[in-house]
């Protein structure tokens, strides 16, 4: 090497100086289904995300874990990237892409999955492989409830949402002496709605309500007509349904062929808070009752809430819902975690989320923060409120104090709707 060459080179090594702390990156895997028919579902988790990793990297004045600060401060303020994988609701594949996410992205953490079966499959791997697993999305009870010490789950399960439901019924019957006695279930049969079912079944013997049909259905089934015949043959005055968004539709579009709607039709969520269903549906989606952790209106009584659905209709062109709340709050909880382990280590990464005690002022969704059950890693903070679909907007009609609208009861017949 020439002596030109020499002197370029010792003054590009003199300005670069050292590697800068924004180009260092901390890589996270994201299952969530992209394609497939919950692919509208996988699209507003995957939005949720990006708008809480956009906070996290930038500056933003809002009273979130890492808003005020840029990067991971406590890692020299690294950038937070997510791996983002399709698992199209398939299990096996879950399964599979969990396993590339650790072993060849060296991804630090995963996060998802929507699906329940997914979220049992992937978080598997993961605790073979000694790497967290966040659960922002995915409700079946029995997931915390394996023994695991490497799965995480922010937000509420179906066994909370179903005593919110019933506490709602009970509620109702005492307030405005409603008459409500036969229950049915309608679910689809996988993890997911083999657990609400049979949660379901628990708290309405319980609370004196009788089960007149249960209805079980495969998933993604072309036609529903049967199992819907069954139903309106049992008459019940409430239906808990657990689908996820093409059932839904198909539900609800068999259920007007049929000519018959509930005095109350209650969904565990999932398909029924996806907009596609209401794209799809239009004025027939209306009266639909559901669990929720997320409510635009609620943005009316603590700003941040309506400081956060701005900067994210803002982003995407459409409203945030529940799903992407979820994948919102459970990014800023393990990059909160992350920064905290001051380390990239998985063990480092374990410990700080076991020591996650994360206010309910930092919060967007109704709950009182976020503090992890040592024994489960189920949030013990976690809880729901109830909405209902009305004129095209879900409105918070339970419980008391977050309630923006009163409950249409009973739900007028599809004769009678404009």
């Amino acid at each position: 090497m020439n002596r030109r060459a020499l002197i370029g080179l010792a003054v590009l090594l003199l300005t670069a100086g050292p590697a800068r702390a924004q180009d260092k990156i901390v890589r996270v895997g994201a299952l969530y289904p992209l394609s497939g028919p919950s692919a509208s579902s996988g699209r507003d988790a995957k939005s949720g995300v990006e708008l809480a990793l956009d906070i996290i990297n930038n500056k933003y004045d809002l009273d979130l874990p890492l808003a005020r600060t840029v990067g991971l401060p406590r890692l020299g303020g690294a950038r937070l990237e997510y791996v983002f994988v399709d698992h199209q609701g398939k299990p096996d594949l879950g399964q599979a892409e969990a396993e590339r996410l650790i072993t060849q992205e060296k991804v630090v953490a995963v996060q998802g999955a929507f699906h329940s079966s997914v979220v049992a499959t992937s978080s598997q791997v993961a605790e073979r492989l000694g790497v967290p697993y966040l659960c922002d999305i995915g409700t079946s009870p029995s997931l915390h409830t394996r023994g695991f010490q490497w799965f995480f789950r922010t937000g509420p399960h179906d066994g909370t949402f179903a005593e919110n439901f019933f506490a709602f019924l009970d509620d109702l019957k005492r307030a405005r002496k409603f008459d409500l006695r036969k229950v049915g279930i309608v679910t689809e049969n996988t993890l997911y709605g083999a657990d609400v079912a049979a949660v379901d079944r628990k708290l309405a013997a319980k609370h004196g309500y009788a089960v007149v049909v249960d209805v079980p259905y495969k998933a993604n089934a072309p036609d529903l007509s049967a199992e819907v015949l069954r139903v309106k043959g049992a008459q019940p005055d409430v239906v808990f349904h657990a689908a996820y968004t093409s059932d839904a539709i198909l539900l609800m579009k068999t259920y007007k062929q049929q000519d018959f709607f509930p005095k109350l039709l209650i969904a565990h969520g999932s398909g029924f808070l996806d907009g596609a269903y209401r794209d799809s549906l239009g004025p027939d989606a209306n009266y639909v009752i559901s669990w929720e952790i997320w409510g635009a209106d609620l943005g009316k009584k603590k700003a941040l809430i309506r400081q956060v659905g701005e900067l994210f209709k803002k982003k995407n062109g459409f409203e945030m819902n529940g799903h992407s709340a979820r994948s919102f709050v459970g990014t800023l909880v393990l990059a909160d975690a992350i920064n905290r382990a001051d380390s990239t280590d998985p063990e480092a990464i374990r410990k700080a989320l076991r020591a996650t005690d994360i206010p309910g002022s930092q919060m967007v969704t109704p709950w009182d923060g976020i503090k992890f059950d040592p024994a489960t890693g189920q949030n013990a903070k976690a809880r729901g409120i109830i909405v209902q679909l009305l004129d095209g907007q879900f409105r918070v009609v339970w419980p008391k104090e977050f309630a923006t609208a009163e409950v249409v009861w009973p739900a007028p017949g599809w004769s009678q709707r404009r």
